[in-house]
């Protein structure tokens, strides 16, 4: 992939950032890891091996066993960045899991994040 230095960075490095974002807010580490196995297909077995291994966010995402069709019903804003308009299908994949995150620590209901149908 082009450039982005966030394509090389440890997807375990990042995992904590969201997991204390969703904390903050009274949210538990069980329902970041819900999301993203919904988004990627991961399961909690597999997401717990990709942490341990490291991986860098692009592997992380191209190795995912299966990414939710529904993700491209996310839509919105996330750090200014309309998703929709996302052209980068990596940067994109990223954007749709800061956005469930975001929603989360929001104080959304699990069932209406992940309810995209």
């Amino acid at each position: 992939m082009t450039g982005h230095k966030i394509y090389a960075m440890s997807f375990a490095k990042v995992y904590p950032a969201y997991v204390a974002k969703a904390a903050k807010k009274g949210r538990t580490q069980a329902e970041v890891d819900e999301i993203i196995c919904w988004l990627t297909g991961y399961d909690q077995d597999a997401l717990e091996s990709q942490l341990s291994a490291a991986v860098d966010i692009e592997t992380f995402f191209a190795e995912a066993p299966a990414l939710n069709p529904l993700r491209s019903q996310i839509k919105g804003t996330i750090c200014g960045v309309r998703i929709e308009e996302v052209s980068e299908p990596l940067m994109r994949e990223i954007r749709y899991l800061d956005k469930l995150i975001d929603e989360l620590a929001k104080g959304k209901a699990m069932d209406k994040i992940l309810k995209r149908a």
